[in-house]
């Protein structure tokens, strides 16, 4: 056999556009490509060094995942914020991820608890901001922030549970990037971590489904009178009401 010979498919078109597509969603969903933003495909193609062919896979792609909405004869635009949409999809999470966990607990082992710990473990470690004087959100928080909330449900024996909540956090991701800056300095976050790790550790199901609830709708909660105060100029019509207390 021969080592040299590169991977068959390694730089192919699909794997472009694939990459193409993830990099274009990241920064949707850290809105570095803020809200309500129309996606012009000349700078798309510099930006991103792509072709208009892989651009428009990526973009019909976001659309179906509710990420872009495309309006005809004018293009490509970021979907924008939602008061509403941001009230559902924390009820949404609420109920999903709560049932998921229960799942989980009732199918906890010692091997699942010690990965909770140590990804707990981890996220305590790394610094939420890497400015210590002003908020510059920190990659890798974000990413073991993700990593502990995973571990959570993946006991629960369902991937398309698990899938659908994972959809459901890249969609409040983009809405919980718009007000980070300022919850940063407000929230005690990770005491929230704390608490829901001593709750499922101490296999008290009822109380670790409470907390986790309770931390999603307390994001929303600030979030909603962050944009409300704001103003923000590419946000849809607000809901009457936002979330309703967890249980």
């Amino acid at each position: 056999m021969n080592i040299d010979a590169p991977t068959k498919g390694a730089d192919s078109p699909a794997t472009r556009a694939t990459s193409i597509y993830e990099r274009l969603k990241s920064d949707i969903l850290s809105a570095a490509l803020e809200p309500g933003r129309k996606l012009q495909l000349r700078f798309l193609m510099e930006h991103y060094d792509a072709g208009q062919t892989p651009l428009r896979e990526a973009l019909n792609r976001l659309t179906t995942e509710d990420l872009v909405i495309g309006k005809e004869q004018r293009g490509f635009f970021v979907k924008p914020i939602s008061l509403e949409e941001l009230g559902e999809l924390t009820k949404t999470r609420c109920w999903v991820e709560g049932l998921a966990l229960r799942e989980s607990m009732a199918n906890a082992n010692a091997a699942w608890e010690e990965a909770l710990l140590v990804a707990h473990h981890r996220l305590e470690r790394a610094p939420r901001s890497l400015n210590p004087d002003r908020f510059d959100s920190n990659p890798e928080w974000e990413r073991l922030h993700r990593a502990f909330h995973a571990k959570l449900i993946d006991g629960c024996g369902s991937r398309p549970l698990i899938g659908f909540c994972e959809q459901l956090a890249d969609r409040l991701n983009r809405y919980r990037a718009l007000s980070s800056r300022k919850a940063f300095r407000v929230r005690k976050v990770s005491q929230e971590h704390a608490d829901i790790l001593k709750a499922v550790l101490g296999h008290d199901t009822e109380e670790a489904v409470r907390l986790l609830q309770r931390h999603y709708a307390q994001t929303a909660d600030f979030i909603h009178e962050d944009l409300v105060s704001s103003d923000a100029g590419n946000m849809e019509q607000p809901a009457a009401s936002l979330v309703p207390p967890a249980s």
